[in-house]
C-alpha cells in the first residue's frame, strides 16, 4: 500500500561534520608528531616541564582572564542607571572589558598539551593579536547577521519541524482567564475544531 509520500532520505552531511573530526585528528598527529621530535632533540623530561609549564601558565591566564571578566561585569552592572551612585547615563562601552575571551581560549590552548596549541596560546597573549582578532570577528559576525534572511527564531523552529518526518502537530485552542475571545461576536457559539 502506498501513501504517496516519498520514503524518508537520509541527509545530507555538512561539510564541518565531515572536515572539523579530519582536522582535529590531523591536529593530533601533528602535536604527538611534534613532540617526539622535541624529545628526540631536547629530551623527555625537557617535554615533560614544557608540558607542565604549559598548564601551568594557562591556568593562572585563565584565571586572571575570568577575575578580570567578572569585575568589569560586576562594574557594569553597578553603573547601570537606577543603582545608588550610578550616573544618570548608561556608561560608553570601554576597551577594558574587550579581549577576555580570547584571553581564555589562549590559556586553553596553552593547557592543551601540545607545542601548536601552546604557540597558538602564546599568540594569543599578544594584546595586538587579541584586538585583531577581535575587530575580524566583529566584521564577521555583521556581515553574516546582514546576509541571514530576515525572520525569528520561530521561523527556524518551524522549518525544522517540517523538515523532521516525525514532527507532529497539536491542535489546541487558546482560552483566555477572563472568558472572552478575541474577535468573537457575543451570538456566536463554540467553534467547531480545524481539522486538517
Amino acid at each position: 500500500m502506498t501513501t504517496g509520500t516519498p520514503p524518508p532520505t537520509a541527509p545530507r552531511r555538512s561539510r564541518a561534520r565531515t572536515f572539523v573530526p579530519l582536522a582535529i585528528a590531523a591536529w593530533a598527529v601533528l602535536e604527538i608528531w611534534l613532540l617526539t621530535v622535541v624529545a628526540d632533540a631536547a629530551g623527555g623530561f625537557t617535554v615533560l616541564l614544557l608540558l607542565v609549564a604549559g598548564i601551568v601558565l594557562g591556568a593562572a591566564v585563565m584565571k586572571r582572564a575570568g577575575r578580570r571578566a567578572f569585575r568589569n561585569l560586576t562594574e557594569t552592572l553597578q553603573q547601570m542607571p537606577g543603582q545608588p551612585g550610578a550616573a544618570a547615563e548608561p556608561p560608553a562601552a570601554g576597551s577594558g572589558g574587550r579581549g577576555n575571551g580570547f584571553l581564555m581560549l589562549g590559556g586553553l590552548l596553552l593547557m592543551i598539551p601540545g607545542i601548536v596549541s601552546d604557540a597558538a596560546g602564546l599568540l594569543l597573549l599578544v594584546p595586538p593579536v587579541r584586538s585583531w582578532l577581535g575587530r575580524y570577528t566583529e566584521r564577521s559576525l555583521e556581515r553574516r547577521m546582514r546576509a541571514a534572511s530576515p525572520g525569528s527564531l520561530s521561523d527556524a523552529f518551524q522549518q525544522a519541524r517540517i523538515h523532521r518526518p516525525d514532527g507532529k502537530v497539536v491542535q489546541g485552542e487558546v482560552i483566555r482567564e477572563d472568558g472572552t475571545q478575541p474577535g468573537a461576536r457575543p451570538d456566536e457559539g463554540p467553534r467547531p475544531p480545524l481539522t486538517p
